[in-house]
This record gives structure tokens, sequence and C-alpha cells, in this order.
């Protein structure tokens, strides 16, 4: 059987590539979790491709297709932690969702993944302008949509008056917290301590 030439070029391009094969999911999202657990063993500085693809189980090639360097990796799941954020409590009162929003959040932070981490990327943000600016907008976003839900509810229930300063807002709300488990890196909160805040938080919201 022959073949026109003619027809090549046509037959060509309903071939995959070489090289352009598809890049499995699972396979990404293995390697975004071997970052995880990477960065809580070695810090971002001893970090290296070849440590995330051995913890991922792939090969090297299969990093380097999705992300061209070390930096571009970090920044990428950082990135995704605005995506992911955390889930809008809805106990129908202000100070029940803070409450419930500071025992979630408390526990994340408290996590060995996520208080190995935290540190070590902010001090590597000292450093880098790109890691401040992905890390930073991850840990706003996450923190400022939830807030803004909450408020929003807050409003509509009459707790608190129209138009804060949804800055302000964010601060009273997220700050405390925040100061506790990553600046100063306290262990576990005392207890009625994330009851105590969410009270304060959420007479000083109504106080604005």
């Amino acid at each position: 059987m022959t073949t026109n030439a003619d027809e090549l070029p046509k037959r060509a391009r309903r071939r995959t590539p070489a090289g352009a094969a598809v890049l499995r999911e699972d396979v990404t999202e293995a390697i975004r979790a071997a970052v995880f657990e990477e960065l809580a063993a070695v810090g971002y500085a001893r970090m290296s491709i070849e440590g995330i693809a051995r913890r991922a189980g792939v090969g090297k090639t299969a990093v380097y297709r999705r992300w061209r360097s070390k930096l571009h990796l970090v920044l990428d799941v950082v990135s995704a932690m605005a995506v992911l954020g955390l889930p809008a409590p809805d106990t129908g009162a202000l100070e029940g969702d803070l409450r419930l929003l500071y025992e979630v959040t408390s526990r994340a932070l408290r996590h060995p993944v996520a208080s190995q981490i935290i540190p070590d990327l902010q001090a590597e943000a000292a450093r880098n302008p790109d890691i401040a600016e992905a890390f930073q907008k991850a840990l706003r976003d996450g923190q400022e949509g939830v807030a803004s839900k909450i408020l929003a509810a807050a409003e509509a229930r009459g707790e608190v008056r129209a138009g804060i300063d949804p800055d302000l807002a964010l601060d009273l709300i997220s700050g405390p917290l925040y100061w506790r488990a990553v600046v100063i890196r306290s262990p576990k909160p005392p207890k009625g301590y994330l009851e105590n805040l969410a009270r304060a938080t959420a007479g000083a919201l109504k106080a604005l």
C-alpha cells in the first residue's frame, strides 16, 4: 500500500509530537505534596529538584516538564494556598463564626508541616522579593476571602454596621492568632483562649 505524500502533513498533525506527552494530574499533585514535605524536612535553601523528585517517586524530568526551577515550583505551590483557602463558617452568629474559624486555623497552623514551612518561607521572603510577594498573597487572599464572608453575614444579621474598613477588620480577625502561632510560635493555646479571642474580636468589630 502506497502513501500519498500530500497526506503526510495532515497525519502528522493528528499525532502527538514527541516529548509533548500529556502531563498527568496525579503526578503533578504528587510533586506538589513532595514540595511541602521537602520544605518541612530540609527548608528552602537546602531543597533540591532531585530531593523533590525522589520524594514524589518520579524522575527529575517530570518536575522540569512542569516547572523550570525550584523557585518557580515553590512560587506555584505557595500561590495555590490562596486558591484552597479556608471554609467560611456559618454558625448564625459573628462570635460563633469567629470561634470556628480560629479553631480550624489554629489546628492548621500547628500542623507539623505548616509550623516548619511558614517560618522558613518568611525568612526566605526577606531575601527574595518574588517569594515575599507570593507568600503574602497566599496568606492574605486565603484569610481575606473567609473574613469578607464572615463580615457580610454579620452585616446581613445586623451585628455590625455597613461599610466597615475591610483592612482593619482583617487585621482584627487574623492578626492575633497569626501573631501567636507564626511570629512568636507559641504552643497550643491554653484552654478558653480561642473562645475569649472570638468574643473580644466580635466586640471590637461591632464597635467599629
